[in-house]
């Protein structure tokens, strides 16, 4: 399995011919090295309905016949744009040919503003554990510190887990330190940082305050192998 970061909050996962990209905000992401108008993939993981999260959805979604997971009224929102949706909620889970998805809480909220400046409510936001290859990743979306983040991780035996370290609309890096400690994750990549000035952090300075071994920055384009 192939895992490359991309800014923000962009992940991209290839597991066996399948690609999974978890929510694609690419158009007006300065810190992402993809092209929404040339990225392929099959799948699309969504967290929660913010537009620096679902960013380039449609377009992508449309271009690629991609399945778009979702939360629930986040999915209706887009199967009503004409994209292919499976819509799941919280402690729900399914499995699909790449692996099995799990939501999990995400202390948020959720809405997507489309290009008439109309705000739609799009559900609960979510985390997402992903089930593939005998390894378990864990794209925690924006979420503050919260304590059943001690159940996931006692739970799950998560190999690597994304974690927000922007603060202000997210954990910072104090509490994101505390939720590496919770998860037990293997390895852990800071994420949600740097792409506006609000959430400017030093992702080195987070990386020094977990365990020995644990952290890693990863830039855009950056991958690793599990």
């Amino acid at each position: 399995m192939k895992i490359s970061y991309h800014g923000h909050s962009v992940v991209k996962l290839e597991i066996g011919s399948q690609t999974i990209l978890i929510d694609p905000f690419i158009s007006g992401n300065e810190q992402c090295d993809l092209n929404a108008d040339s990225v392929n993939t099959d799948v699309i993981l969504l967290t929660h309905g913010h537009n620096d999260h679902v960013g380039d959805t449609v377009s992508i979604a449309k271009r690629n016949n991609a399945l778009v997971v979702a939360p629930v009224e986040l999915a209706d929102y887009l199967s009503s744009q004409g994209l292919n949706t499976h819509p799941i909620n919280l402690g729900g889970s399914q499995s699909f040919d790449f692996g099995t998805i799990k939501l999990t809480k995400a202390f948020h909220s959720s809405s997507y503003t489309d290009e008439n400046g109309t705000v739609h409510y799009t559900g609960m936001p979510a985390g997402i554990l992903l089930f593939a290859e005998g390894k378990t990743i864990y794209h925690a979306g924006d979420t503050g510190l919260f304590s059943d983040l001690k159940l996931i991780g006692e739970q799950n035996n998560i190999d690597l887990a994304f974690l927000p370290i922007g603060d202000n609309f997210t954990m910072g890096p104090d509490d994101a330190a505390i939720a590496s400690e919770w998860v037990q994750a293997k390895q852990v990549v800071p994420v949600h940082y740097n792409t506006f000035p609000v959430i400017q952090q030093d992702p080195n300075a987070f990386v020094e305050k977990l365990k020995q071994g644990t952290g890693k920055v990863m830039h855009a384009g950056d991958s690793l192998e599990l």
